[in-house]
């Protein structure tokens, strides 16, 4: 029915899991039609009526729930009132919801083939081109500098209509389900997704598929859409709209606005209303992995039965915590740009938290392999102090969620994460240094001699340790005032050139950061630098430059001011910097 025959007044039902796998009916009756309540699109507000209802009021987890008058399907129960205490909600129209489902979808999505392959087939490799259906989730930063927290932020601006003022309408949010995580899992979740209109909660969730579910979506049926699963798992909750052949609307908004996208989904079955005063919600779990959610926009999400989304599988073994339940974690990841990694990031850290399970400080040291398809394994280190025991959001810096980022969020091709593996050594000890002071023992040096500094650590307990270290200086800095930076190691990265593929990117991604258990002294030096095509030239003479620029092409290597790193491997990890400066000799003729 279209929204212009719509009244005031006129009375109908609309459909949604109350409890199992099967939709239920509850009444409502038209308030009224706001029009253009978003560019194109009006938005049909009604009350509602059931027994549950009445105590929940708008409930996260009914978005897409299909209303229904005079038989004929208006649209999806979808936005609702923060706090409110009536039983209102809003819906929008099925036309624009239709109007996402008849939309054309690539033939592969970000290289994933929208349809199955037959049996030992590969997809061409001219059909997967990373232009079809570009995410807006996709990191916007340079591609070496990846942040889970910058790109968290960058996508919660993508999804500025999930935010805004509490008194207006909003999208009924998404009850984000979690199982098998830690309260400090939860936390770090939170923090990452209740921007982008989700709502993580602890939950259930895991477990082998009930074989008495459906086996296909139904109109009012519960939808999942599933990121992690296995002994942590992660659902987005919601209802189905209307099925048409192999595909089906459902939401009624977005789930988090990405456009074309490929994530496995779920029949859910509901457990149970959970009324709120802030915001009621379905709680439920998944009981079928069917499908794939295939397009995420304005108006709907749209999901496929037939196609199978990538996902990888992720293992966990943690050594050092003797007598603990839990050493080894299995989980499956789904591959998309911003959940892939933040998923990762916080499964691992809420493992180790489980396992760790004591308010003690902890050392730890974790070894990563990361297959990637195409380009074999690479390892990854990391080393971590956290103080007061171990916090979920440890894992956001690691090298590992840092790899599978720019993997994932690179602008030249699909990358295919195949698996990771990771495995922690834990120590109940505070392996960690505080940059107490640097002291120039030789304040002033000869061209080419070396410059000696007395570090200065502060260990957790006990006295002051001192260490000497030796700086070479270059003949070419006589008569200059050379500025030292003394920082720990892991917050340098190595001089690479710009990757120009995912080839160059794994290349670089296995050997960029410097030890973490190291001081790394630096220094500008006198000449420049130029980086081209893996190839980097530190310190070149003057005129250098001149001679190593092309004359009949602007493709030329790109040119940086070189710096001077000397590297002093320490026994603990260390916090804190410092400066000093050292006077070199002018040469006498």
């Amino acid at each position: 029915m279209p929204v212009e025959q719509v009244k005031r007044g006129m009375k109908g039902y609309g459909l949604t899991v109350f409890e199992g796998t099967k939709p239920t009916r509850f009444d409502v009756e038209i308030i009224d039609v706001l029009k253009n309540f978003r560019p194109k699109q009006d938005l049909i507000l009604i009350k509602t009526d059931h027994p549950r209802l009445k105590v929940a009021k708008v409930v996260a987890g009914m978005s897409g729930s299909p209303i229904y008058l005079n038989n004929k399907m208006i649209g999806a129960y979808a936005y609702g009132w923060t706090f409110s205490a009536e039983q209102v909600a809003g819906v929008t129209p099925i036309k624009n919801m239709l109007s996402d489902l008849a939309r054309p979808l690539p033939k592969t999505i970000h290289g994933w083939p929208l349809k199955p392959l037959p049996k030992g087939k590969t997809q061409p490799k001219k059909t997967a081109k990373y232009g079809n259906g570009a995410s807006k989730n996709r990191f916007a930063g340079r591609v070496l500098d990846y942040d889970l927290k910058r790109h968290a932020k960058q996508v919660a601006g993508n999804n500025s209509m999930f935010s805004g003022s509490s008194t207006g309408p909003k999208p009924v949010a998404t009850p984000l389900l979690m199982g098998g995580m830690t309260t400090g899992g939860i936390a770090a979740m939170k923090q990452l997704m209740a921007p982008l209109g989700l709502m993580p909660m602890q939950a259930g969730g895991g477990g082998a598929p009930d074989p008495n579910a459906p086996t296909r979506f139904v109109d009012g049926g519960a939808v999942g859409v599933q990121l992690i699963r296995g002994d942590m798992s992660g659902m987005g909750l919601g209802t189905v709209t209307r099925v048409e052949g192999d595909k089906l609307v459902a939401f009624g908004h977005p789930m988090m606005m990405s456009g074309v996208t490929a994530l496995p989904t779920a029949i859910g079955r509901v457990l149970w209303f959970m009324a709120s005063q802030a915001r009621s919600f379905k709680l439920g779990v998944p009981s079928r992995p069917v499908g794939a959610l295939v397009n995420d926009r304005l108006a709907s999400i749209v999901v496929s039965h037939s196609m199978k989304a990538p996902i990888f599988p992720v293992t966990l073994n943690i050594k050092g915590v003797p007598g603990a339940p839990t050493t080894k974690w299995k989980f499956e990841v789904a591959h998309e740009k911003f959940m892939t990694p933040s998923y990762v990031a916080v499964a691992l850290g809420s493992a180790m938290e489980a396992t760790a399970a004591e308010r003690q400080d902890i050392s730890w040291n974790a070894t990563t392999k990361l297959k990637v398809k195409g380009h074999g394994e690479i390892e990854l280190k990391d080393f971590g102090v956290s103080v007061g025991g171990v916090n979920a959001g440890d894992m956001f810096r690691s090298s590992a969620v840092f790899s599978v980022g720019a993997l994932l969020n690179n602008p030249w091709e699909p990358a295919f994460i195949e698996g990771l593996s990771m495995e922690i050594d834990l120590r109940y000890a505070r392996e960690i240094y505080q940059m107490r002071g640097a002291e120039l023992l030789t304040p002033e040096v000869e061209p080419g001699q070396s410059a000696r500094i007395r570090l200065t650590f502060q260990p957790y307990q006990g006295k002051e340790v001192t260490q000497v270290v030796t700086v070479p200086i270059p003949k070419e800095m006589a008569g200059k005032t050379v500025a030292m930076s003394i920082v720990p190691g892991y917050t340098q990265t190595k001089t690479k050139t710009d990757p120009t593929s995912v080839g160059e990117l794994v290349a670089n991604l296995e050997d960029i950061f410097y030890p973490p258990k190291s001081v790394v002294i630096t220094y500008r030096a006198e000449g420049g630098g130029v980086k081209f095509k893996q190839h980097v030239a530190e310190n070149l003479p003057p005129g250098a430059m001149d001679m190593l620029r092309p004359r009949t092409t602007s493709v030329a290597p790109k040119s940086f001011q070189s710096v001077v790193r000397h590297v002093v491997p320490i026994p603990y990890f260390l916090t804190g910097s410092d400066k000093v400066a050292v006077k070199v000799k002018k040469v006498l003729r």
